[in-house]
């Protein structure tokens, strides 16, 4: 049955940090939480793992209201942002803490700790101190203490964020692979959506302390609900552009037109907002159908291992996202290119009224 949260409100000194939220987790099934700063990631985390109470509602494990029960006496684990560890213990000794304080037999802490050590790379350091590791053994070492307790609930708070771009990738990785072998409910905090799509399982979309969508991650990614889910899930932010649509066409203002092909031909003349991600912008034409914006290049922003090309177009500021390191000189011009297949359409709403009808062929690798 898992965890539900009922009905769940938390308002600290007049302040509302979370708003009726209403979720349930499976056991054995992996979620991720992604928001802004601010959004009330971690106070639900908190709320989830006993540490604070709401305001209102309720929390029940498999059934039973624990909504007052200490986090003491629940199967609970949780790494933070900053990684916190016992500075005079060797990291065989942090990791074993937690099953020396529930009174395991010494044979299988010895045992569980090293299995841990070994999922996560750590077999060489155990008689180490923390001061003589780096930033990401350190972290390896907190995320180790959580696992190696095998509780039922596992919570990251935005576990690599204080790691380096590389260090991050390589964590990452690791720990999709790990996530995928436990039978618990595994909580994964995040403000990268593409940290969110590598983690893959479920997602939750979150933003001022109230819930937008939830539901499998590619599901939500390829089809947000509202401009606020797709401006929530996209890195950079996704292009919003307003469009007039006729009989035959989709006249942006921007000053292009695009043909109304597959997913957009039976669009109803009006108004809307054409969202385009910044991945879906070429610099090559890819289709017959592709709309060319010839402009100038305003700033080339490298990001790890892909580069962000700002451009302006009639007043409108855009941006792309290139596979690769790319150098590009402010004010050289360049051609960008963009398939109708690959555009969203919102209503006047904000509501989703189209997307893209075959992501794994028409739209790009998502990142």
């Amino acid at each position: 049955m898992g965890l539900q949260l009922d009905s769940i409100d938390r308002i600290v000194d007049g302040e509302t940090y979370l708003k009726d939220i209403s979720l349930n987790f499976e056991t054995g099934q992996r979620y991720v939480l992604l928001g802004r700063t601010q959004a009330g990631k971690t106070s639900l985390l908190r709320i989830m793992a006993g540490l604070d109470r709401p305001s209102k509602g309720k929390v029940l494990a498999h059934g039973k209201d624990v909504t007052g029960v200490s986090v003491r006496r629940r199967s609970i684990a949780m790494v933070y942002q900053q990684f916190i560890n016992y500075p005079s213990q060797t990291i065989f000794d942090n990791i074993a803490s937690p099953l020396r304080i529930a009174g395991m037999p010494k044979a299988e802490i010895t045992k569980r700790v090293m299995e841990t050590a070994r999922m996560l790379h750590l077999e060489p350091l155990l008689d180490r101190l923390p001061a003589e590791l780096s930033g990401g053994q350190q972290q390896r070492t907190a995320i180790a203490r959580a696992l190696v307790k095998e509780a039922q609930l596992l919570l990251l708070d935005e576990p690599l964020v204080n790691l380096d771009y590389k260090l991050r990738e390589e964590l990452r990785d690791e720990l999709q692979q790990i996530f995928g072998q436990r039978e618990s409910i595994v909580v994964y905090t995040t403000t990268e959506p593409t940290e969110a799509l590598m983690l893959g399982g479920n997602i939750i979309i979150m933003h001022e302390g109230r819930v937008l969508q939830t539901g499998p991650t590619a599901d939500v990614y390829h089809h947000p609900a509202t401009t606020q889910v797709a401006e929530v899930f996209s890195d950079p932010p996704i292009n919003f552009i307003t469009a007039e649509v006729d009989s035959a066409k989709a006249h942006l203002r921007i000053g292009i037109d695009l043909p109304l092909s597959g997913h957009l031909c039976d669009l109803t003349p009006g108004v809307y907002k054409f969202g385009i991600r910044s991945h879906h912008f070429n610099l090559t034409r890819k289709t017959s159908e592709d709309v060319e914006i010839r402009t100038v290049v305003e700033l080339a922003e490298i990001n790890g291992s892909e580069t962000f090309v700002h451009f302006h177009y009639r007043n409108r500021s855009l941006v792309l996202q290139e596979q690769g390191v790319r150098t590009y000189k402010v004010g050289q011009e360049i051609s960008v290119f963009v398939r109708p297949c690959d555009v969203y359409v919102f209503g006047e709403d904000d509501r989703l009224v189209k997307a893209p009808a075959c992501p794994a062929t028409c739209a790009q690798s998502a990142k």
